[in-house]
């Protein structure tokens, strides 16, 4: 159970920080919890927890549903104490930082302007100003992480990382292996209300029985006037953790759905193939060493927010 919700608090703090804040605009049909006077609406639960079910590859039909979504609950509690913890602790982003952060992001992006990555904004459904409060809620999380329990984590020895290499590397690292996918992107409106998510939500169902039923992607695709592209082969390694996760488990031929802040996205794997140098423990070392750390501040951080926990006014109403 711990095992779980450390990897939805991953999850949520890595990838849903837009949703939770566009979620926070829109009309609360309830609330499910109060973390001394911030609430928690069961529009925000419900979004994330799709997000979840998505990223991990559950069922929304499951039985475990119900469980899942307490789970993401506390997590979610546990994101509003940090938040909070940071505030108290005075952690701020300058104007020059988050304009380098953004310019990093431009640039892992391959967007080359400003243009650009406003085009780019608007095809994915996001505003300018949403980004860059994304990019500022990511930098000071990781700054809380860093001062609550960077100096309480012991360092990686280099016994662990040879034996991460010799175990558990080739599978985060893929040695070399390259996927083949294409993808259909069924993005929101912008500025998206509640109705609207639904009615895309209900169509992305539609889409996926569509696509299980033997036909091509492009058939697909086509049906629904929908432009499918076609990504090639790519390096597993370059994949997000839990999107590659989630590929793993498909067949050549078979398609996910991935449920994104922007929208839906539906991923085909064509063929996986293994290409590349293989990396020396030398070469690799670097690499492990970031994943271990990160790895064992995460664990210790999860540790830390729950003396949070005793000290807040929690009220839970699910």
């Amino acid at each position: 159970m711990l095992k779980r919700r450390k990897k939805i608090l991953f999850i949520l703090m890595a990838g849903c920080l837009c949703l939770a804040m566009s979620a926070a605009a829109e009309v609360v049909d309830r609330v499910v919890a109060i973390v001394n006077d911030e609430v928690i609406s069961l529009s925000e639960l419900d979004q994330l927890t799709k997000i979840v079910q998505a990223q991990t590859g559950m069922s929304p039909k499951s039985k475990d549903k119900k469980a899942l979504e307490r789970q993401v609950l506390e997590t979610l509690i546990d994101q509003k104490l940090a938040r909070a913890e940071a505030k108290r602790r005075g952690i701020t982003v300058s104007d020059k930082e988050l304009e380098q952060a953004l310019d990093e992001f431009k640039k892992r992006n391959n967007l080359t302007s400003q243009e650009a990555l406003e085009q780019a904004l608007v095809k994915s459904g996001m505003t300018f100003k949403e980004l860059k409060q994304k990019i500022s809620d990511q930098i000071i999380q990781d700054r809380l992480v860093a001062i609550a329990v960077g100096g309480k984590v012991t360092p990686v020895s280099d016994a662990e990382m040879r034996r991460f290499f010799e175990t558990e590397y080739p599978k985060e690292a893929g040695r070399g292996q390259r996927v083949h996918l294409k993808v259909i992107e069924l993005p929101f409106p912008p500025e998206a209300s509640a109705a609207q998510k639904e009615d895309i939500r209900k169509k992305a169902e539609e889409i996926l029985q569509s696509a299980g039923k033997g036909g091509t992607l492009e058939a697909t695709a086509a049906k629904y006037s929908l432009k499918m592209k076609d990504l090639g082969f790519i390096s597993a390694s370059d994949l997000n953790p839990q999107l590659a996760t989630v590929l793993e488990k498909l067949k050549p031929g078979e398609v996910a759905p991935i449920q994104t802040p922007a929208g839906f996205q539906f991923m085909q794997v064509l063929a996986r193939k293994s290409g590349g140098e293989v990396r020396s423990f030398e070469e690799a070392a670097p690499q492990i060493r970031a994943y271990l750390m990160r790895q064992a501040m995460d664990k210790r951080f999860t540790e830390w927010v729950r003396t949070l926990r005793e000290k807040a006014v929690i009220k839970i109403m699910l």
